[in-house]
């Protein structure tokens, strides 16, 4: 398994879980960028519950899985993003409209496309989930 992007890895990890039918999973590494996408799919109700647990080899995050999850993954390349070009970007990672998230790093931190259109923000996006 390549961890070269660890965010891609962990959102690989609870796709295929989710398909499997499982109840939770373990992610490794913890990064803050990975627990603040996991907060923010928590809020959204695609992800249940989530701790991290220090093993003494860098931890990693205990997931409860929801099975709310139809796709999720990483955008790449990481595209930069204007305020006004969300419809664009929603049309091509989302199946419907008002259906789904696409999860933006902006100046003011990471957030969902809903959030940045209400505080007129651009930033890069960085992944999808519906």
């Amino acid at each position: 398994m390549s961890l070269n992007d660890p965010l891609a890895n962990a959102l690989s990890v609870i796709s295929y879980s989710e398909k499997t039918g499982r109840k939770e999973c373990d992610i490794k590494p913890v990064s803050k960028v990975i627990k603040k996408i996991f907060d923010i799919m928590k809020d959204r109700r695609y992800l249940g519950e989530f701790k991290e647990i220090d093993d003494g080899k860098g931890g990693f995050i205990r997931v409860n899985l929801l099975g709310s999850i139809n796709k999720c993954g990483v955008i790449k390349p990481r595209f930069a993003i204007k305020k006004d070009e969300f419809t664009k970007f929603e049309k091509r990672f989302l199946p419907a409209k008002d259906f789904g998230l696409l999860i933006i790093s902006t100046p003011e931190g990471i957030m969902t496309h809903q959030e940045a259109k209400d505080k007129n923000q651009g930033g890069r996006l960085l992944a999808f989930c519906y």
